[in-house]
């Protein structure tokens, strides 16, 4: 998992501070992106170095750009947008699927803006980063934090050389859902797609045993609606079945 050295800009800063404060900002925050110098916030980087733009604001400023919205609210699946969200503004993973879903209604209620708010508001960020820290991934700094928080970091975290908008589908749906460190390779979970996700049909793929006759594996198709994927996978975790793929249904 990528990690990062705590980078704090100080009143009596140099050029060179501000540019470094800068250059991790867009990392973290953008996901590591190939960024062309026509993309950079021009005014904001200024009044970042004037002083007159604290680093939370500029961040605030970074998450609200057309460079974030377009690559990760307009053509990432809401479920990779909001865990996203968390890991770029907040440091971690999402730890719940209450969570998840009260940012996922915040946002369809309220719009974007208010739900990159949400998080720079927030009294978790101003604990963790202030006014002047960077934001970093605190999973694995902090003590205290279990498991699966780290586990669910490391499935939507791939490392200094991962891009986060090469990967538009969610990474944390089966384990979110079922409170479970359970592991779901990216090739097998597809919720590509801009739009509300609660309307949308997905397939679910199970395998599971059958014990009438000869012992032998049989293989079930669900076809669920966004809205009841949840009670569905818990349903089959119940049964002890394995779930293969889910996959949106075009």
């Amino acid at each position: 998992m990528a990690t990062m050295t705590k980078m704090e800009l100080w009143p009596n800063r140099s050029v060179e501070d501000v540019q470094a404060v800068i250059r991790a900002v867009y990392k973290h925050v953008l996901g590591n992106p190939h960024m062309m110098e026509s993309e950079r916030l021009s005014a904001a980087e200024s009044q970042l170095a004037n002083g007159s733009l604290s680093v939370r604001e500029f961040v605030r400023a970074v998450g609200k750009s057309e460079f974030y919205q377009e690559r990760y609210f307009q053509k990432c699946a809401p479920y990779r947008f909001t865990e996203l969200n968390f890991m770029h503004f907040l440091g971690r993973a999402p730890e719940s699927k209450a969570e998840v879903s009260a940012h996922i209604v915040r946002c369809v209620a309220e719009g974007y803006e208010s739900e990159i708010d949400s998080y720079i508001d927030s009294d978790e960020y101003q604990s963790a980063f202030g006014e002047n820290i960077v934001p970093y991934n605190r999973t694995d700094s902090e003590a205290g934090k279990s498991q699966v928080a780290y586990n669910r970091m490391i499935a939507i975290d791939r490392g200094p050389a991962q891009v986060s908008s090469a990967v538009t589908s969610s990474q944390l749906v089966y384990s979110v859902a079922t409170n479970s460190t359970s592991k779901v390779s990216a090739s097998r979970v597809s919720l590509g797609g801009s739009g509300d996700a609660s309307k949308k049909m997905f397939r679910i793929v199970v395998t599971g045993a059958k014990f009438t006759g000869p012992r032998r594996v049989s293989t079930t198709e669900y076809i669920v609606r966004g809205d009841r994927m949840t009670p569905q996978i818990q349903r089959i975790n119940r049964t002890s079945g394995k779930i293969v793929s889910i996959t949106e249904m075009v």
